[in-house]
């Protein structure tokens, strides 16, 4: 019984950390390409300014 429900408990923690391991790269990966869109968009308006003076 208790070997069992060990197995169980062991087996969700794992299906837990991947789900966690994921969702953190994710976040990551999103985090890491909106600033570099951000820092593209802000040297495109610097650009544009330069260009309308």
């Amino acid at each position: 019984m208790a070997v069992s429900f060990l197995n169980s408990f062991l087996s969700y923690l794992v299906v837990l950390i991947v789900i966690a391991a994921v969702g953190a790269v994710a976040i990551t990966l999103g985090i890491t390409l909106r600033k570099k869109k951000n820092k593209k968009e802000g040297m495109q308006q610097a650009k544009e300014s330069a260009d309308g003076e």
